[in-house]
């Protein structure tokens, strides 16, 4: 997949100023709607079976199924997630439709700016281009790993990617950035429960009480004595709050994230062996 915006490729030899002004950019040509034409029922993970994959190309960095061996009317999903060698980004994209792995791709590159809060697609958003320039299978939805609108100025990693690709794309995140639940998070949340998050004053670019995203609790403990904390839930572009959260409510295959990021996020462990030698 290639940039159909190249405008907003990351670029980390900007100044801080300026990252700020592309991200409010961004926000701006971003769509916080529902803008796609497959069936998110069609999704569904009842159960995790994984295809055996096919012999990885000369490069070693894509892994692919027989042509048409899954093909049918379900939408293909990416699992987008990165893992870190030193300095060194690796982006991982795991290409499912339905249960099955259709293609698997990373990329390697080293970061040039530190970790900056809001501003993490300025290190790793190179390195998650230069995977999905890899993947011969075009997806319907890409699900990363990292905030969408719920960012200081609704342009987190996942909006920035999907702006860039103009790919519908959900953000799923571990910590919340920013942004104010509408209920306590502070119980046990049955899965399936979902909670609204408003912008407050921290986001820059809409009004205070505007829907950016969800709490979603997508997995359980059994016993009531242990809890599992939700995951932060946003539209990236393309795709509205509430059908963002059904995307990745959808994608539960009995782990606390979507099984398209875990392949991705177990991918990425998977490779890093391999990028340590490149760059020792």
């Amino acid at each position: 997949m290639e940039p159909v915006r190249p405008e907003f490729v990351p670029d980390p030899a900007l100044s801080r100023e300026e990252m700020d002004a592309v991200q409010r950019d961004i926000a701006a040509a971003a769509t916080f709607t529902d803008d796609f034409d497959f069936d998110v029922a069609a999704i569904h993970h009842d159960d995790v079976r994984q295809q055996t994959l096919g012999t990885a190309d000369e490069a070693g960095d894509q892994q692919v199924l027989d042509a048409g061996a899954i093909e049918d009317g379900r939408p293909l999903v990416a699992g987008v997630d990165q893992a870190f060698v030193d300095d060194v980004a690796v982006s991982a994209i795991v290409l499912t439709r339905g249960d099955e792995v259709v293609e698997r791709v990373y990329a390697a590159v080293e970061t040039e700016i530190p970790y900056v809060p809001g501003l993490l697609s300025f290190r790793e958003g190179g390195a998650i281009l230069a995977a999905f320039e890899h993947l011969n299978g075009t997806p319907d939805l890409a699900l990363v790993d990292g905030s969408g609108r719920i960012h200081f100025r609704e342009a987190g990693l996942a909006t920035h990617v999907g702006v860039v690709l103009d790919v519908p794309t959900v953000g799923v995140a571990k910590s919340l950035l920013c942004g104010t639940p509408r209920e306590s998070l502070d119980r046990r949340l049955p899965v399936g429960t979902r909670i609204e998050v408003e912008a407050d004053d921290s986001v820059e670019t809409t009004d205070p009480g505007t829907l950016i995203g969800h709490a979603v609790q997508t997995r359980q403990y059994e016993s009531g004595n242990r809890s599992i904390n939700p995951l932060y839930v946003s539209p990236g572009h393309r795709i509205s709050a509430e059908t963002a959260a059904d995307i990745v409510l959808a994608c539960r295959a009995g782990y606390k994230l979507p099984e398209p990021t875990r392949l991705a996020d177990s991918y990425a462990d998977e490779v890093k062996a391999e990028v340590r030698t490149q760059y020792d």
